[in-house]
């Protein structure tokens, strides 16, 4: 893992899998890693985590909006505006990501984090030499 003090910002995928029962290993890493190291996170992490939990495993919006608001007492967050829209539009043509993940990283970047944690996007990968992607779910140690 890396240090309490260097923040980190994670990506959906990390979220839903800490609330989730279904991938108990992925459960525990992603709780580890909101628990060990300085996390941030943007509005949109919260919007799709809240989506995903309601529509995917039928988690009770009163509940949700309980976990969203410690999300906001818990984590650094991102607001996502028009300069994070306007860098996340060049990222996706720049590094042909998708505009979603593009607007994950302009966040990341805004929140000047250097790792990115996500299961989506390419393990290791370095945009703008200054995020580097972590998939915290490959075999080898974080």
């Amino acid at each position: 893992m890396t240090d309490k003090l260097s923040p980190c910002f994670i990506d959906t995928n990390i979220l839903v899998y800490a609330y989730s029962e279904t991938e108990l290993e992925k459960r525990r890493i992603a709780v580890q890693l909101l628990t060990d190291v300085s996390i941030c996170m943007s509005t949109q992490v919260v919007n799709e985590f809240i989506w995903i939990m309601s529509s995917k495993y039928r988690v009770d919006m009163k509940l949700l909006s309980d976990v969203a608001k410690n999300l906001f007492l818990l984590y650094r967050m991102d607001i996502v505006d028009d300069r994070t829209i306007a860098a996340a539009i060049e990222m996706s043509m720049r590094y042909h990501l998708s505009y979603w993940d593009s607007l994950i990283v302009s966040s990341a970047i805004k929140l000047s984090c250097p790792i990115l944690y996500s299961e989506d996007l390419q393990h290791k990968q370095v945009i703008k030499e200054s995020i580097t992607i972590i998939n915290p779910f490959q075999s080898a140690p974080l």
